[in-house]
């Protein structure tokens, strides 16, 4: 897994966490820590989908 999706998914789990924290102490800022945790989400699967693209391209490989 190449190394910024791995930082996103640190902060995704980082966020959840405070999310988690947000919300047990009463505070409705855990909807954004909720909306982080998306957007990092969907960063690490992407930067990973295009590692895979492209390690498949340079073996030779077509992708769907």
């Amino acid at each position: 897994m190449p190394r910024l999706a791995l930082f996103a998914v640190a902060v995704c789990l980082l966020a959840t966490a405070a999310a988690v924290v947000s919300f047990v102490e009463g505070s409705w800022l855990g909807v954004l820590w909720v909306m982080v945790a998306g957007v990092s989400s969907n960063m690490a699967w992407f930067y990973h989908r295009r590692a895979r693209a492209a390690r498949a391209a340079s073996a030779g490989h077509t992708t769907g």
